[in-house]
């Protein structure tokens, strides 16, 4: 298939980069300026000149706590420009695939969340990637959202690199442990897209595989048992790593609130895709082989 990408240089879309061609998809990967989600006369070309069987948008604005600030340009990119991307695909009839996250919910409930709960962000990026998500459906209803949550891999910066980092710089570290979650790694998300790419072409609207589902890691854990088993899998490779120490969310405030539940109930797209949560202890162990090279 000739799948467009909307987003190169991220994290999922970098995995994607990789798994597409060799899957023996043909991809169209881009970046602003060749496609700008605040310009619509380069979606359209990129489209237009490019026809693909399905697009992906792997691109979003993500500075959490800068959002706080700039609510302007997160809703921009990540409402309009979603929109906008739904309106084009939908004019030319192919389907998408869109990333979303956790921080559509409120992160109080006591179980993990589905598909159906009612949303409720308590911050500027939520709230703007949920009026993204509600504006894609209403557009293309041949969309499927993939909402995900604590986004690691080899590429750009995120938790794992942090961790690495810290663990030469530094003897103790704090790590938040009453935030609950799990893991997710962009090369499981991006397997989990070439899966899903077969059925989503072929199928009319109103078939069940699109709409909304959750994927992440699993199992479930804090912030806190994820550093710990970075470190453990880095003192094996003889990386230098710090005493690890339990905080509360209160001792390392930020501007945006972080979901204090982040766990999502991935049963769903187990159901109607056959795609199952990966074990992200297994993926973890993969980036750092490829990151610390042993």
């Amino acid at each position: 298939m000739r799948v467009l990408v909307v987003g190169r240089i991220g994290q999922v879309g970098s995995e994607l980069g990789l798994k597409l061609p060799a899957a023996g998809h043909e991809i169209l990967a881009l970046e602003p300026p060749e496609l700008d989600l605040l310009r619509p006369e380069t979606v359209r070309a990129a489209l237009e000149g490019f026809r693909p069987d399905i697009l992906v948008n792997a691109a979003a604005y993500t500075a959490v706590d800068k959002a706080e600030d700039d609510s302007t340009l997160a809703f921009a990119i990540n409402c309009d420009g979603t929109a906008l991307l739904g309106r084009e695909t939908a004019r030319l009839g192919i389907p998408m695939v869109h990333f979303s996250t956790d921080y559509v919910f409120a992160g109080d409930k006591s179980a993990p969340y589905v598909e159906t709960d009612p949303t409720g962000p308590v911050g500027v990026y939520g709230r703007s990637k949920l009026a993204g998500d509600v504006a894609l459906l209403a557009a293309n209803p041949r969309s499927v959202v993939l909402r995900t949550a604590w986004v690691c891999s080899a590429h750009g910066g995120n938790f794992v690199k942090t961790m690495l980092r810290l663990g030469r710089e530094r003897p103790e570290v704090g790590v938040v442990a009453d935030q609950h979650g799990a893991p997710t790694f962009a090369d499981d998300l991006a397997d989990a897209v070439v899966a899903l790419l077969p059925r989503l072409v072929l199928a009319p609207e109103g078939d069940a595989g699109f709409g909304t589902f959750h994927l992440t890691g699993t199992p479930f854990t804090t912030w806190h048992g994820f550093a710990a088993a970075i470190f453990s899998g880095a003192a094996k490779r003889g990386e230098k790593t710090p005493v690890l120490r339990a905080i509360a969310t209160a001792d390392y405030p930020t501007k945006a609130s972080r979901p204090a539940n982040s766990r999502l109930d991935c049963s769903r797209i187990a159901r109607v895709h056959g795609i199952e949560a990966a074990d992200w202890r297994v993926s973890l162990d993969r980036c750092l082989t490829t990151l610390l090279g042993k």
